[in-house]
């Protein structure tokens, strides 16, 4: 999760979370699994983007157990696409 101030930075991190294989669910939100490693290097290549002074980003561990007990209302998000699966689809 994020508010990043400057767009082209604020750009770059959301493609870094994409990269990564996480899921966007809401505009400045992503959900998705890292292991220790992918998570150390996510958080490097953000701290390289930001403005530590104006920009805030939260990285928050969840278990499985955590996200199957997490409340959804109104808009939410498919808690399916959030696993350790790998998913393709074709067009």
């Amino acid at each position: 999760m994020y508010d990043i101030k400057k767009d082209k930075p604020r750009t770059k991190v959301a493609k870094l979370c994409k990269l990564s294989g996480l899921y966007r669910v809401q505009y400045s939100v992503f959900l998705g699994t890292l292991n220790e490693n992918e998570k150390d290097t996510l958080r490097l290549q953000i701290e390289e983007l930001i403005d530590e002074k104006t920009d805030s980003v939260y990285i928050f561990p969840m278990s499985k157990n955590e996200l199957r007990q997490t409340v959804l209302l109104g808009q939410a998000f498919d808690k399916k696409m959030i696993t350790d699966e790998v998913k393709a689809l074709f067009f």
